[in-house]
């Protein structure tokens, strides 16, 4: 009831002097549309980077390319391979060593469109291509949600210059699986097209992985549809070699590795190696980037807020030195004096939240359409205002405390 009687004078009171409350209420809206999006956006891109590729131990792994090497005939070019392969595992430390035509989030590789039919205008997917000439599932340690892995007999050797065969079996990941065989309980055994017209080549699934992340590794599912074939390839300008270490070994192992290719090779190399955990910052750098900045953003915010309340909170006891003198003569204790003033200041936050609350969705909307996001979660806005009212609240205790610490014959004396 007494709260009651003092919300009426404190709504009079706002309504004689609107400037000052209208700023803090327009500062907590605009302040908390922001705020409640950014923390959203923040929180996608953390997902983003923390998606798991697939891979396990990812610490460990490192790739090698290796190129400047003299134009050679196919044979000659597997057997360098090989050779190379060996010089690698022959290294301390080494557990494991696959040529492939690209790795996890290396932002560096070849997708190709796959089809269902040959007969189709278009294809149904892109696919990112892993061409692998061992069983990269070990090395990477990849997870099947069913199938198999592929036999030693089905790794073929090709010629891409001169050969048109293809690999009759194909492995695939789920999300590539549920696009091109939606509600299927398995599609081990089915075929698949690379292309499509008469020139496409039909492939046998035999497994399906859990997860294998794309060599760009896109934001949503376009970051998952990625397939594994196993091939040999040569008459290529650079060879890319993946391998794992012993766990902590990692560095120590890819300085022994180049020095051993270059002291192996009669010519000179030119010799790239960078580790997967490199990869996986440089292609998370922007993202995060982006989080750290709206994080900034969104302290700074606060403090603008805050400092925004508490100046014109000041401000207003500035101005109502008599008024309070007056309360207090008549017998209004401290404590009411502090009430009257968080209480005035809950009212103005209150009525800003409202309005940020709307002002939020609102932009929320605009990102969804301009950005592709998804709608604000509830939390967040729900979050936000109470983060606001707390904020409101602090902010004019230290003027509200002078208000109330004045006394009758001070507030009251002429200047």
């Amino acid at each position: 009831m007494k709260l009651n009687l003092e919300i009426r004078p404190i709504l009079s009171a706002l309504l004689r002097s609107k400037t000052g409350a209208i700023l803090v209420a327009l500062q907590v809206a605009i302040s908390l549309a922001i705020l409640a999006n950014a923390v959203y956006i923040v929180q996608l891109r953390l997902e983003v980077v923390a998606r798991p590729s697939g891979l396990t131990e990812e610490n460990d792994l490192f790739s090698v390319n290796i190129s400047n090497r003299k134009p050679a005939e196919h044979t000659e070019q597997i057997a360098t391979q090989k050779q190379d392969e060996a010089t690698i595992r022959g290294v301390s430390g080494v557990l494991g060593v696959v040529r492939v035509t690209q790795t996890p989030l290396s932002r560096s590789g070849s997708t190709t469109g796959v089809a269902l039919d040959r007969k189709q205008a278009s294809t149904n997917a892109n696919v990112s291509m892993y061409i692998a000439s061992e069983s990269v599932m070990k090395l990477w340690g990849l997870k099947l949600a069913e199938g198999r892995d592929f036999n030693q007999g089905e790794f073929l050797e090709i010629d891409e210059s001169t050969s048109k065969e293809f690999p009759d079996v194909v492995i695939i990941t789920k999300v590539l699986a549920e696009k091109l065989f939606p509600g299927q309980a398995s599609v081990v055994g089915k075929t698949m097209y690379f292309g499509t017209g008469d020139d496409a080549n039909a492939t046998r699934i035999i497994g399906v992985l859990d997860r294998l992340q794309t060599h760009g590794a896109q934001v949503g599912i376009k970051g998952e549809i990625s397939v594994i074939l196993p091939v040999r390839l040569s008459n290529s300008p650079y060879s890319k070699y993946s391998v794992r270490a012993e766990p902590g070994q990692r560095e120590r192992v890819m300085k022994d590795v180049e020095m051993t290719i270059r002291k192996a090779s009669a010519t000179p190399l030119i010799i790239n190696m960078r580790s997967l955990q490199e990869d996986r910052s440089r292609r998370y750098r922007a993202d995060n980037g982006l989080a750290w900045m709206l994080i900034a953003v969104c302290v700074l915010l606060l403090l603008v807020t805050a400092s925004g309340i508490v100046g014109i909170s000041s401000l207003w006891v500035t101005q109502r030195r008599k008024h309070i003198g007056v309360r207090r003569a008549l017998g209004a204790r401290k404590i009411d004096v502090l009430r009257y003033f968080v209480t005035e200041n809950f009212m103005i936050t209150s009525f800003g939240i409202a309005c940020g609350v709307a002002l939020a969705i609102g932009l929320n909307q605009l990102l969804v359409s301009k950005l592709e996001l998804t709608k604000l979660p509830v939390p967040y806005l729900v979050g936000g205002s109470v983060i606001f009212w707390i904020l409101g609240i602090i902010a004019v205790v230290g003027p509200a405390a002078r208000a109330a610490s004045i006394s009758p014959a001070t507030a009251t004396r002429s200047t």
